[in-house]
């Protein structure tokens, strides 16, 4: 069952395609688009601003949205947003990547297909070209992505899509199992969802 709240009137709406894990907290003025992943212990406080995953966007663990009021938090169709990352009153544009805990400030804007590596910190109001490679404390733009890189982000936000339906379709609460089993099965993801050689 996933945790939603209203507030003053205001329910999140969350699309039947997505994916949200029970310990996530959707609160308020928030919209998520088909094909999202949420993942556990996210947080997405609408109680002042909108927030809003596009289509196929992943908000990862521990990630958090917020935002002033009368302005929108959002992340375009395909965003990719890595574990413990801040987002706030800020625009993630299509097919960006956010690092893990990186912190992206407001009135930011991290252009198409950018990437803000882990640990950066991007200042209020900053403006990413797109296709840059941002990073540091302040973040700076370093330099051009290349298609390859690209790729790979495109790539990470298609496995984050199939996490979505098999999270639907077979993730349950179960007791833990007190040892591992003879022949302990892995996840085995099929063909074509393995990182790419270089």
């Amino acid at each position: 069952m996933v945790k939603v709240y209203a507030i003053n009137g205001v329910t999140p709406v969350v699309h039947p395609s997505a994916y949200v894990h029970p310990s996530a907290v959707l609160i308020g003025d928030v919209i998520v688009g088909p094909r999202c992943y949420i993942g556990p212990l996210a947080s997405m406080r609408g109680d002042f601003g909108r927030l809003i995953l596009e289509e196929g966007a992943n908000l990862q663990d521990t990630c958090v949205m917020h935002g002033f009021p009368g302005e929108d938090t959002v992340v375009e169709a395909d965003g990719h947003i890595g574990h413990g990352a801040v987002l706030h009153g800020c625009r993630i544009k299509r097919n960006a990547m956010v690092g893990m805990n990186a912190v992206v400030m407001d009135r930011a804007v991290v252009g198409e297909e950018s990437i803000v590596a882990a640990m950066s910190f991007v200042k209020a109001g900053m403006l990413i070209p797109p296709r840059s490679m941002v990073m540091g404390t302040p973040a700076r733009i370093m330099r051009e992505l290349t298609d390859q890189e690209i790729s790979w982000k495109s790539f990470g936000t298609r496995q984050y899509h199939d996490l979505a339906i098999r999270s639907m379709e077979t993730m349950r609460e179960v007791e833990a199992l007190t040892e591992p089993e003879p022949d302990r099965a892995r996840i085995d993801l099929g063909p074509g969802m393995h990182a790419p050689k270089e």
